[in-house]
């Protein structure tokens, strides 16, 4: 029978990293090298990654299939010319890039509040649809003017905007069926900002939730 030469002690210095290893392993990755990232979301680190229960359902509010049409109709895959419709892990991708340290990239939820409340994206700002849209008489053109140079960073220069430094926005709302980031991005290019800063995440909460994938809420700061 083989004996091991290594003297019982020294196993207790691997024990650690054995452990550590075991830990980072999770059996529901992102994909096959992802198991997770961190972000940073009102000032407090968030690790995103899947649910690992197999058995975890989707969230109620997303297991709907016939929502009135309209307003809730289907969005087409490509929204306008130029804005690019990007997934799960392009959004994840532009969510490390601004955490390792580029602050020109920016993910909204275009959704109003009392949504945003109940679960949103890890890293994501809330910029209602309606604090853009002149179609509902919500939106004072000063507002406008303050969130595109407050958070956008557009600069406004004797009543024209320059969008030379303009942030990349990735936008989302509720899913395939919700029209409210659509709406924020077409009135961004209405206003100049240029398409290829503009991407929009048609998946939205709906596939965020169907992947069981991290959720913040303000209620319950769940981290699934």
């Amino acid at each position: 029978m083989y004996a091991s030469t290594t003297p019982w002690f020294a196993l207790l210095f691997f024990l650690p990293m054995f452990s550590a290893t075991v830990a980072q392993e999770v059996e529901v990755k992102i994909d096959k090298t992802l198991a997770s990232i961190t972000v940073q979301h009102q000032g407090k680190a968030i690790t995103i990654g899947r649910a690992q229960d197999t058995m975890n359902l989707v969230n109620p509010d997303y297991s709907l299939t016939s929502r009135p049409c309209p307003p809730f109709c289907v969005q087409p895959m490509h929204l306008a010319p130029g804005v690019d419709t990007i997934g799960e892990l392009e959004v994840l991708d532009y969510l490390q890039k601004r955490h390792k340290g580029d602050p020109s990239i920016l993910l909204i939820d275009s959704r109003t509040p009392d949504w945003v409340a109940k679960g949103t994206i890890p890293g994501s700002i809330n910029i209602p649809w309606d604090s853009l849209s002149s179609s509902v008489g919500a939106a004072d053109p000063m507002t406008v003017i303050d969130i595109l140079t407050e958070h956008f960073g557009v600069q406004e220069i004797e009543g024209l905007f320059d969008f030379a430094q303009a942030k990349t926005l990735i936008m989302f709302c509720n899913g395939p069926w919700c029209g409210q980031s659509p709406l924020n991005i077409k009135t961004l290019l209405r206003y100049g900002y240029p398409a290829h800063k503009l991407k929009w995440y048609r998946g939205g909460m709906q596939m965020w939730e169907n992947l069981g994938l991290t959720v913040v809420s303000s209620t319950s700061h769940k981290e699934d």
